[in-house]
């Protein structure tokens, strides 16, 4: 197994990995894991059908997988466009985030933890939950009181001890930051070894379009899990000498909540108000500063979506058959604004991430279907 650290950015400062850490002693920032070597095609281990395929390039040890990673990669059209849809919305729990919490959950086995609390929208918690039931780590998750039913049943439904808190999203981040006093913190938006396993969706799309790269990827973005996962997977690749370059990433935020969009073009961002793509209502990012260096590095766009090309985005996507939820259709809706404005142009290689399965969020969908009527096959 490849031997890591914690380390600080900003200062330097390294920690050992048998010192469980959220958050960085000397100045209490974000931690990071040090840089990774990457892997090779020879690598891969081609009989393991999850993201454990990758295992020479992840810095902690198997324990448990529920069969993570390695979804489908399925082409199609957008906008009149040749498109790839990555249904990570197909994984165990419903979302993308089973690649960052089934590697963090075993980086929690591997360090004895035993009880841990997170805080999340939806998602997130629900994966949280899902792998500590399996793992035996007693979970306490904070989530919005208003988050969609379908993930809070979840999180219940995995034994979960949910904590609903009333306001809003960063109410909910206060209250697991002041519970973290007593109990270790392994939020999602905060350890790095969520970011270890969401780096492993830029090894597998490498892998599955024959270890040659799109030219963009588009997808919806919060705390950037995503962003960030492509931006280390894609270095680590690079380092390892196996591409010359990474593609464009593009992170599309809703309008009533952009902080990523306000950075990335220099001005203040906007009051928050409230979105259908609940997943990404996230004020305050964490890693903020990283995701914009991310994307600008990449030469992709951070580009906001209004909630009527959600809604109308998400209808074009049950039409299309994908049943994903109202966030999976901000990624959508991105795409949609970045062929129109001509970044993303016609006979470019693009994939669109669906990040989140419908199931979770029956009640905003069938408010956006009701709005505009049941969408038409066409």
């Amino acid at each position: 197994m490849p031997v890591a650290s914690y380390i600080n950015p900003r200062t330097g400062a390294t920690w050992p990995l048998a010192q469980p850490l959220w958050r960085a002693p000397d100045d209490l920032g974000p931690v990071e894991l040090t840089a990774g070597a990457g892997l090779s095609p020879a690598d891969i281990a081609q009989a393991e059908g999850s993201l454990w395929r990758y295992r020479t390039a992840l810095r902690v040890p198997k324990r448990l997988s529920l069969g993570e990673g390695w979804t489908p990669l399925v082409p199609g059209q957008w906008g009149g466009q040749d498109v790839l849809f990555k249904c990570e919305h197909l994984q165990p729990s419903g979302s993308y985030k089973d690649r960052g919490i089934a590697v963090l959950v075993n980086a929690l086995i591997a360090a004895g933890l035993t009880e841990i609390l997170e805080d999340s929208s939806g998602n997130a918690g629900a994966a949280m939950a899902t792998y500590c039931r399996a793992a035996g780590i007693a979970c306490a998750i904070y989530a919005p009181a208003g988050a969609p039913p379908g993930k809070l049943l979840q999180m219940r439904a995995f034994g979960a001890d949910l904590h609903p808190v009333p306001g809003t999203r960063q109410d909910t981040t206060d209250a697991a930051l002041a519970a973290a006093e007593t109990r270790f913190y392994a939020s999602h938006a905060w350890q790095p070894f969520f970011v270890e396993g969401t780096k492993t969706l830029a090894f597998e799309l490498w892998e599955q379009m024959g270890f040659r790269l799109p030219d963009h990827i588009v997808m919806p973005a919060g705390q950037g899990g995503n962003v960030l996962g492509l931006a280390t997977g894609f270095a680590e690749l690079a380092a390892a000498g196996q591409i010359a370059r990474a593609p464009k990433l593009h992170a599309v935020q809703a309008e009533g909540c952009s902080p990523l969009v306000a950075l990335f073009e220099g001005r203040q961002a906007p009051a928050v108000s409230a979105t259908i793509a609940d997943g990404i209502a996230t004020p305050q990012p964490v890693r903020a500063d990283m995701m914009l260096e991310a994307v600008r590095g990449s030469g992709g766009q951070a580009v906001a979506v209004s909630e009527g090309a959600i809604g109308a985005a998400l209808c074009d996507l049950l039409a299309a058959g994908w049943y994903v939820e109202p966030t999976a259709a901000a990624g959508a809706a991105g795409l949609s604004r970045l062929q129109r404005e001509g970044h993303i142009r016609a006979g470019e290689t693009a994939v669109l991430v669906l990040t989140g399965h419908g199931l979770k969020a029956g009640q905003a969908i069938a408010e956006a279907v009701g709005q505009r009527g049941h969408p038409a096959a066409s």
